[in-house]
């Protein structure tokens, strides 16, 4: 059976709200590097072969679709919160933080946001949380592609600076390969420090 991720705006769209916008973020989880979020408005039904949830789409597939969605979206803003201010807030505070810079940089205003998971903040619009959005919702799968296509990409990049993490693999993760460096290296500026407690504390 085809996915159908239009259901969700298009039962907004019947009521009268004709803008709606997905927020998701990347990064919550990882030890090391920024979380980002992204907003995505997509014109209304439009179809694009292969959106899905990111996690369930190969890294190929990921970036193809990420030079689609922003080709053709309606307006798309992507914000991403470093480490540093991860641990002055906390990673919750910050996605917020990220999902409101993402929100800010729209060039058009959505009248609704769509946002994956169960929790949000005032954003200065009204909001719609929904739990397993990304697979749910096009805005939202959209906007989980942006945000984790950005993320992986910067940190590619800062695997070239810091290349014994191998941060080009593992995102910042928590993966044997990356707590095995940490073991080897300690940390570098890109760690989560409130992330990196129990690694200590079980030394």
């Amino acid at each position: 059976m085809e996915l159908d991720l239009w259901s969700i705006e298009r039962a907004h769209y019947a009521q009268g709200c004709k803008v709606i916008c997905g927020v998701d973020e990347a990064g919550r989880g990882p030890l090391a590097g920024p979380v980002c979020a992204a907003a995505v408005i997509l014109p209304p039904d439009l179809e694009i072969p292969g959106l899905n949830d990111s996690k369930k789409l190969s890294d190929a597939k990921r970036r193809a679709l990420f030079d689609v969605i922003t080709e053709q979206a309606v307006a798309y803003g992507i914000c991403m919160v470093d480490e540093k201010r991860i641990d002055e807030i906390n990673i919750l505070q910050a996605t917020f933080e990220a999902m409101q810079g993402a929100l800010d940089q729209l060039t058009v205003r959505p009248e609704l946001a769509l946002i994956d998971g169960n929790r949000a903040r005032d954003f200065g619009l009204p909001v719609e949380t929904i739990i397993g959005g990304d697979g749910k919702s096009a805005n939202i799968a959209a906007a989980s592609i942006l945000a984790k296509v950005t993320r992986d990409r910067y940190m590619e990049q800062q695997a070239e600076i810091y290349p014994q993490y191998g941060f080009e693999t593992h995102k910042g993760y928590g993966t044997k390969r990356h707590y095995a460096a940490l073991t080897a290296y300690g940390p570098c500026p890109l760690h989560r420090q409130s992330f990196l407690k129990k690694f200590y504390e079980g030394k």
